[in-house]
């Protein structure tokens, strides 16, 4: 998009009173050699669309214009393949980095893999073998497994070697590809009645499973609800995180929307020497372009740790 035809767009949306704060700020971020981030954030297929438009592939280009090296797209795998392909070659093409998808059905109310039923087994082995296709399609390293709802029939001990055994199963099937399912674990709040719902738990299981393909996806958003403490946390399971998602609390918004430190957490992380994917998964805190514009505000002022 032209940076006039923006500018007018942006004056027409937010009135008068609003044009020169937000015309000053979008000829910042116009331009496509503004801003270098820190770290990979990745913004996922709606975040701007009403900058960029709803083509996925316009929505593409405009992250890698803004700077954003990396993307995520929890429904990847349910993309048709022609789909897949030309958002494959847009990311190749404009040196964007494939995120999380997430591989399988989860089953939110229904017990599946923690009740050690073979068929439910049977059914996630299969989606994990059908995301290999997709990951592949799409250069994905990583891809989301949630382990599904308790099985409130059996003790917790059986319940986790239900759920490392379909693990190692999967792991098996991954390994030789060089991908790797990261376990998310999810708040009480949200999805009650998860069998995963924390890092020390996911960080027994994935030492369980023993495996490269089996590591943990470490939700900033969930896990501040669930356990908050966060840097010494992800210190203690850091060995065994693969993959960050962000989201500020309370909303699940941008950062500097809630009570989350970002600029503290994401210095902390980049001093780890971290150089995977930060996964935006979080909605925007305003709507519409003035909304969107805030996000790039807001992750490039958190950014601003070096």
């Amino acid at each position: 998009m032209k940076r006039r035809s923006f500018i007018q767009k942006t004056a027409l949306s937010t009135g008068a009173l609003s044009v020169a704060s937000n015309v000053t700020f979008a000829n910042t971020l116009t331009n496509s050699t503004t801003h270098s981030y820190n770290l990979k954030y990745a913004p996922h297929l709606g975040m701007f669309k009403n900058l960029a438009g709803d083509d996925p592939i316009d929505q593409l280009n405009y992250m890698a214009d803004q700077g954003f090296t990396a993307f995520e797209d929890n429904e990847m795998r349910k993309r048709p393949v022609e789909q897949q392909e030309k958002m494959a070659a847009t990311m190749i093409k404009r040196g964007i980095e494939m995120g999380v998808f997430v591989a399988h059905e989860i089953h939110w109310t229904t017990p599946n893999l923690a009740s050690g039923d073979l068929s439910k087994r049977e059914e996630f082995l299969n989606d994990i073998k059908n995301s290999i296709e997709v990951a592949k399609r799409v250069n994905a390293k990583w891809m989301t497994v949630v382990p599904g709802h308790l099985d409130l029939k059996l003790k917790m001990g059986y319940q986790t070697a239900n759920v490392v055994e379909s693990l190692r199963q999967a792991s098996a099937l991954l390994e030789p590809h060089n991908i790797t399912m990261v376990l998310e674990p999810l708040n009480f709040r949200n999805h009650p009645g998860l069998f995963l719902t924390d890092s020390p738990q996911a960080f027994e299981i994935c030492r369980a499973v023993n495996s490269p393909s089996c590591k943990i996806l470490f939700d900033i958003y969930h896990q501040q609800i669930q356990e908050g403490n966060l840097i010494p946390n992800m210190e203690a399971s850091w060995p065994e995180i693969a993959y960050i998602q962000i989201g500020d609390n309370p909303g699940r918004k941008e950062p500097t929307t809630g009570e989350i430190n970002y600029y503290n957490v994401f210095k902390w992380i980049h001093e780890q020497g971290y150089t995977g994917i930060l996964g935006m998964e979080h909605g925007n805190s305003r709507n519409g372009e003035e909304g969107e514009l805030a996000v790039i505000e807001a992750y490039q002022k958190v950014d601003g740790f070096l």
